[in-house]
């Protein structure tokens, strides 16, 4: 692995079977440049409802996709918008992974959001939401280009691959984005 290389730890915010946000993240894994390797997370829908007793003696798990969080370079979000907001499987992932406050896997982490619904506003509103969370964690997010796609069911071909050509060129600026970002903090921690 060669040092601008970067390993991207890909979240879905839906459990639904044929996810349009699944499909988005799949499609930018397959649209990746050479030398960034995206895995998509399966644990999600596993993680049980966050309860601060058990903070310190969390499930396995809470615990695997912390690890797997520390072990990649940036985060990849893909999201629906529920209710003009973030997806509760979604909120409830990163209440566990944003512990210790301080000190979480989070901290530093960057993340890019994208995401695509049926409605007219794709998933600004959601996006906004989770730039405010990722205050806390002290995770810098990618300030662009926004990928927000409206008309979910108009942007994949019937294989479920993305279509839409400007999703497709934004998704590869904002992989740009994550590796100068990583190639940045990289040569900060070098430097120390």
């Amino acid at each position: 692995m060669s040092t601008a290389d970067i390993t991207v730890y890909g979240i879905v915010g839906s459990l639904r079977t044929g996810s349009w946000n699944r499909m988005l993240l799949e499609s930018a894994a397959r649209l990746a440049p050479e030398g960034v390797t995206v895995t998509i997370s399966e644990l999600v829908g596993r993680l049980p409802l966050f309860n601060e007793d058990l903070v310190g003696r969390e499930p396995p798990e809470v615990v695997r996709m912390r690890a797997e969080v520390a072990a990649a370079d940036a985060l990849m979000i893909a999201t629906p918008e529920y209710n003009g907001g973030v997806p509760g499987v979604l909120k409830n992932a990163f209440d566990w992974i944003s512990l210790p406050l301080g000190a979480s896997v989070l901290q530093g982490k960057p993340v890019a959001l994208i995401g695509t619904s049926p409605g007219r506003l794709g998933t600004a509103r959601c996006q906004f939401e989770l730039r405010n969370m990722f205050v806390f964690s002290q995770s810098p997010v990618m300030p662009g280009p926004e990928v927000v796609m409206p008309f979910a069911h108009e942007c994949f071909d019937e294989a479920g691959h993305l279509k839409d050509p400007v999703a497709t060129e934004r998704l590869g600026v904002l992989f740009g984005k994550l590796r100068a970002h990583v190639a940045a903090s990289r040569l900060e921690v070098a430097a120390r």
